[in-house]
């Protein structure tokens, strides 16, 4: 990759897991009765064709990785994960209650913090107590979060039993310096033993995080991991750039200086390198920072064009709606965006007074979403178009112009009504859908928001 290009286009930008991103969302005309309408609006036109998405949010882990911006609390306190369970279900309840009719689950993930943090029995209770009230779309999907060093045999049992077929582990980097640095000491034998366990179990999928551009790795040591990761042939695979936001994440992610941290440079070197092995492999990259192998449902998805993106990142089950529960969970309408509270003890006060815990989101109105299906193709499928009158908005002729200079770097290509991502454009996919982006173009922020794009 040429690096004019990188010094071009290094610059601080979203992820795009939505649009419009947290940032930019419109606080001071969202109410919860506004989202709670989007929410019915998006499940009567959805729920019986498609079913919707759940996410649950498991925010607690025994010990801080200092790479992580997720939204966690740290505890050894396993006498936290009853109420929590409770107040997860109740929520589940309030928003059963808000719906007309049972909700139909097409996608279901457990997210962390550290989901395995909970004991098997608790997670049986939280699934078992969920389905109760909601019906199964013919085609669903259970997946959840695993960490390597605490998933035992039970937790992958008992959550296959409930019907989950999809596990992810997070590996980062297999180099001992580097794991002293992220605070994520886990060795490859731990990580072996959870992946073979899954197999033997009879999950369908397997994936492994790995992250380039951490403090102190090497071309080298995203070699040795790959290397490493290639030997158990994982069925996809998240290969994503650390996000070194400091300034938003606190002490967190203040372990090392930056001084510690790759070059730009060094970092791209990594991807490319890491990229390049991975596709000798037989992995084939799929949208932006993932990839997979071809019998896996996330690469036929994209063979399909039904690739998706949401908070959850890219999934192969695409619907309208996604509720999210559990502290700082957001939720997707299609029509708005809901976050709820981040303190525990305010979301558990809510669920006691019986409201959704909701403290901020975004109604999305008519040019929100036509942005949204444009940086949606993008980032999905490489490429959008705007034949349809459905796809136009006031402000494409001055995109079209932003556009022209990626062009004019290779980085994407014209047709008629239409544009299409280079394979030399991929890596800098971020940058055009900034292109897009009309809220970042008009409110330009005063201080960084994102992490760097390359």
């Amino acid at each position: 990759m040429s690096q004019t290009l990188i010094q071009k286009y290094n610059v601080a930008g979203p992820r795009y897991t939505s649009y419009p991103t947290v940032p930019y969302w419109d606080l001071d005309t969202f109410s919860l009765s506004e989202w709670k309408a989007s929410l019915k609006r998006s499940f009567e036109e959805s729920n019986s064709s498609e079913g919707i998405s759940l996410y649950i949010h498991l925010p607690f882990c025994e010990s801080l990785c200092t790479f992580c911006g997720c939204h966690k609390h740290i505890t050894k306190r396993h006498e936290v994960e009853s109420p929590y369970i409770n107040a997860v279900i109740k929520e589940w309840n309030l928003y059963c209650e808000l719906l007309n009719e049972k909700p139909k689950i097409k996608e279901l993930h457990l997210g962390g913090g550290t989901p395995t943090f909970f004991s098997p029995e608790h997670l049986n209770f939280l699934i078992t107590e969920l389905l109760k009230v909601s019906d199964l779309a013919e085609d669903y999907e259970f997946s959840f979060e695993g960490h390597p060093n605490n998933t035992t045999e039970e937790h992958l049992q008992t959550l296959f039993n409930l019907g989950f077929r999809r596990v992810s582990f997070g590996v980062q980097d297999y180099n001992i310096k580097v794991q002293i640095a992220i605070h994520r000491i886990q060795p490859f034998e731990n990580v072996k033993r959870v992946t073979d366990l899954a197999r033997k179990i009879g999950y369908t999928s397997v994936g492994h995080d790995i992250i380039f551009g951490l403090p102190f790795q090497t071309e080298a040591d995203v070699i040795e991991t790959i290397n490493k990761t290639q030997a158990l042939m994982p069925d996809r695979i998240a290969f994503y750039s650390y996000a070194h936001v400091p300034w938003i994440k606190g002490n967190g992610q203040r372990g090392f200086n930056d001084d510690d941290l790759p070059t730009a440079d060094s970092k791209r070197k990594q991807y490319e390198t890491g990229k390049q092995n991975l596709e000798d492999a037989g992995y084939v990259e799929i949208g932006m920072d993932h990839f997979a192998l071809k019998t896996d449902s996330l690469y036929q998805a994209m063979e399909n064009e039904t690739l998706h993106r949401n908070f959850m990142g890219y999934t192969a089950s695409k619907t309208q709606a996604m509720i999210g529960l559990g502290v700082s969970s957001i939720s997707d309408s299609w029509y708005g965006f809901a976050q709820n509270v981040k303190s525990i003890e305010q979301y558990y006060n809510l669920i006691e007074e019986n409201t959704i815990p909701v403290f901020k989101g975004h109604i999305l109105n008519s040019e929100d979403l036509v942005i949204r299906k444009h940086i949606l193709n993008l980032m999905c499928n490489f490429k959008t178009s705007w034949t349809n009158n459905n796809l136009t908005f006031d402000d494409l002729p001055n995109v079209l112009i932003k556009l022209k200079e990626f062009e004019l770097d290779g980085l994407l290509q014209f047709e008629s009504k239409q544009v299409t991502v280079t394979d030399k454009g991929k890596p800098f996919i971020r940058n055009i859908c900034m292109a897009f982006d009309l809220l970042l173009q008009r409110k330009k922020p005063e201080t960084k928001l994102f992490s760097m794009t390359i």
